[in-house]
This record gives C-alpha cells, structure tokens and sequence, in this order.
C-alpha cells in the first residue's frame, strides 16, 4: 500500500468516525433533551447509555483502527437504523439530507468493513491482528 493510500484510508477513518464521538459526548452533556427527542419517536430513554457507549466506542474503535471491520460494519448498522427511525420523514427536505446523510456515512463504514483500516491501524499490530482481526475478517 502506498504512503498516500494508507494516510487516506487514516483520514477516512477519522472524519468519519468524529461525529459519531462527537455526537456522543454531546449526548452526555444534553442527556434529559437527548432521551425525550428519542422517546418522542418511539424509542425507549433506556437505551440512551446503549446509544453513547456504540457511538464513542465504536467511533473510537474505527478511528484508532482496533477491531475496525466490526466497528465500522456496527457504525453502518447504526446509521441506517437512526435514519430510518430520525430521519424517515423525507418529504422534509431538512430529513432527506440527513437522511442520505446517514445513507452515505453507512456506505463509507461498509467501505472499510470490505477493504479494512488501511495502513495505519492498530489492527495492523501482529498482536492485534492475530488476536481479532482475523477473526472477524470479511
């Protein structure tokens, strides 16, 4: 792999992973506002810790590159279920641009779930690697 494809596949990996630890962290800091705008959609305020654990974690995860595939095949799953129950009213034309938001941010984890972390992952440790990548390989 060549130097600029391993620092693309870094630069990838870290801007979209931030809004998932930023939106996280964010959750914290409004969690009664955050749990209401959920349970004003149906779903229930207990899953607000769930919600801030998968987005700092996994966004963490993706970005440092440690069990990449798996976080960046949850990070797609993730996606795809916040537009649909969030953002599923698309004849706001606020709701479908998040919407394909969402859409296009679970298109680029399924692209690092297909060709892993790049050259720049904790995944690429030997140690590492052989412990979990290799087991969760596409």
């Amino acid at each position: 792999m060549k130097l600029s494809q391993g620092a693309a596949a870094l630069a990838g990996r870290l801007f979209l992973s931030a809004i998932f630890i930023l939106a996280g962290i964010n959750k914290i800091g409004a969690y009664d506002g955050t749990m209401q705008y959920m349970e004003s959609f149906g779903v229930p305020g207990a899953l607000l810790p769930l919600v801030i654990v998968a987005e700092i974690g996994l966004g963490l995860a993706v970005a440092l590159g440690f069990l990449t595939r798996l976080a960046a095949l949850g990070l797609a799953g993730f996606s795809i279920v916040s537009a649909v129950i969030f953002h599923g009213a698309i004849g706001d034309q606020m709701q479908f641009i998040l919407f394909m938001k969402n859409v296009g941010m679970a298109g680029g984890f399924l692209m690092i779930w297909a060709n892993g972390p790049g050259a720049y992952a904790l995944d690429n440790l030997e140690s590492v690697g052989r412990l979990f990548e290799r087991r969760f390989a596409a």
